[in-house]
């Protein structure tokens, strides 16, 4: 563990990241810890930010060395698209018993790597450390570096056992195992003044494929995508590319930035969402190319399809736009996209009341300062209560988040949109802005909401009957009514007849007995006898105050 514990220390002080950057020599030895808070396990531990960090490489093996509850749900858990094998879909796992407990796993892991390459036969094999074999002391390095020797393939430890930090943490862990292990142990079938590198870039949905044309058209070869959609021998070949694009710089700055100062790949963050976003990346990766050799007519090239790509998708998404006047989104997400769908809300015509900077970086912040302003809204944590009363105010009219946070909108009766790893959709690019601006579209104006903010039936009618004026409030406001429903009262059990009728005939005949009432009226049954003996030796003046 000494060599993780180093390993975890080289990332807290990694001078790429903003928020390390700002803090004092002190500060950055005790790390980017924090005190955990009920619930926090949620969001993920290393372990789990190294497994979706690193599970895109679509034909390598995915050997997660613990017990079987790690591995979680194993197939597709990341959403990424995959245009060749479909072997990361298919996790493995050397599911620890309580025996392998006490005796060790280390046979049990050589066993299941020697059986994953007899039965699948990858080109290499990730293995990734958890909690349990790192707490009992084995060795995955040395039972990896053992098993390359010995299949003659590549088999690359990934130690990130849970227990060391967060999910970001066990992004840059995984980053670090490729610089260790993979980057630069391959050369390239051939390399162009025009390759490239996508760090930080996992082709959720497929979005990749949605600018891979774009580039395509300029002669922008992807060398290598670290790691949607990627391949073992591309990554293992990456450093040769002239160029680098980080998209999440959350996740991947460690990789990019070593990879800049080992093999002088410049690098910058960019962002395929949004109209102007794509094409100010675009526009970085064709200078950056060109500096580094390429045909200066790139420059050229790369503005005449930047214009062709902006006229057709702003006239697009034209008729959309007086549909989102004053429309109004919240935000929930975080890192890269907490600015980058900013700019892609802004030009759709929507206006932001909030985004969410929980997991930004502090470029990120001032970034979305200099698209909301320097008063903008941004959000470091929002419970779902605060999120729901958002909602509930009308403060917005569509909330963006990722599935954690869908509930909160559906509770609410709001339109709500996925755009986190989850979605079904792909945003990226000027196919994507297109794209984003019809699932907003479509959810806004779905009849689903106006139903769901409907009272329920029986919700309705207990309304109803509230509002109805209540008779006995109506009586005892106007004494005429009280007397009428007095004297209409029934005196006996049968219904014959009512109090008026009684009282007008013993004052209209002078009655006073019970004989001579039921000669007068109808109040001949049994039950009245007690009924009338009592009116009987009533007040007359009241009796002679109700028959007038």
């Amino acid at each position: 563990m000494t060599s993780l514990a180093a390993t975890v220390q080289k990332i807290f002080d990694e001078p790429g990241c903003a928020k390390n950057g700002s803090k004092s020599e002190a500060e950055r030895k005790n790390g980017c810890t924090k005190q955990l808070l009920p619930g926090s396990a949620a969001g993920g531990c290393a372990f789990d930010g190294a497994k979706v960090a690193l599970q895109p490489f679509t034909d390598v093996a995915h050997l997660v060395h613990g017990p079987i509850a790690c591995e979680g749900n194993s197939w597709d858990n990341r959403g990424a698209a995959s245009s060749g094998s479909n072997l990361w879909r298919t996790s493995f796992t050397t599911d620890l018993s309580e025996t392998d407990i006490v005796f060790g796993g280390e046979k049990r892991l050589c066993k299941a790597i020697k059986e994953i390459i007899d039965k699948c036969d990858p080109p290499a094999i990730f293995v990734y450390q958890t909690c349990i074999p790192a707490m009992i002391g084995d060795d995955i390095n040395a039972v990896c570096k053992a098993a390359s020797q010995r299949f003659a393939k590549p088999v690359i430890p990934i130690n990130s056992p849970g227990f060391v930090g967060s999910k970001n943490l066990g992004n840059k862990l995984a980053g670090e195992a490729l610089l260790d292990h993979v980057i630069g142990t391959q050369e390239p079938d051939y390399t162009t003044p025009c390759d490239i590198n996508l760090i930080g870039e996992y082709n959720l949905s497929g979005e990749l494929w949605q600018v891979k044309p774009l580039l395509d058209e300029l002669g922008i070869r992807i060398l290598s995508c670290i790691s949607g959609d990627g391949k073992y021998r591309e990554v293992a070949s990456s450093h040769r590319a002239r160029a680098a694009m980080l998209v999440c710089s959350k996740s991947m700055i460690n990789v990019a930035r070593k990879m800049e100062q080992r093999y002088g790949i410049p690098f910058f963050e960019g962002s395929f969402y949004g109209i102007q976003d794509s094409s100010e990346s675009l526009r970085q990766l064709a200078r950056l190319l060109v500096e580094r050799g390429a045909p200066a007519d790139l420059l050229g090239r790369t503005e005449a399809v930047i214009a062709r790509e902006e006229a057709w998708v702003r006239a697009a998404i034209g008729p959309y736009k007086p549909r989102f006047e004053g429309k109004r989104a919240l935000l929930i997400t975080g890192g890269v996209k907490s600015w980058s769908i900013v700019a892609a809300l802004q030009e759709a015509g929507l206006e932001l009341v909030g985004t969410s900077v929980k997991k930004s970086t502090r470029n990120d912040k001032e970034r979305i300062k200099e698209l909301m302003g320097r008063d903008a809204y941004m959000i470091e944590d929002m419970t779902p209560r605060e999120m729901y009363k958002m909602l509930k105010d009308a403060k917005a009219d569509i909330m963006l988040s990722g599935g954690k946070s869908q509930f909160v909108a559906l509770k609410a009766a709001m339109p709500w949109l996925d755009i986190n790893q989850e979605r079904c959709h792909a945003y990226m690019g000027y196919v994507g802005m297109v794209k984003l601006v019809e699932e907003i579209d479509k959810s806004l104006s779905s009849p689903m909401w106006e139903q769901l903010r409907r009272p329920a039936p029986w919700e309705a009618l207990a309304k109803a009957m509230e509002q109805m004026p209540s008779p006995v409030a109506a009586i005892a406001c106007d004494p005429a009514l009280a007397e009428t429903a007095r004297r209409a009262r029934k005196i006996c059990v049968c219904n014959a007849v009512d109090l008026g009728t009684i009282e007008d005939a013993i004052y209209a005949h002078g009655l006073s007995s019970v004989a001579a009432v039921r000669e007068h009226t109808n109040a001949v049954g049994g039950c009245c006898r007690r009924r009338i003996e009592g009116i009987l030796v009533s007040d007359p003046s009241v009796m002679r105050q109700a028959a007038e």
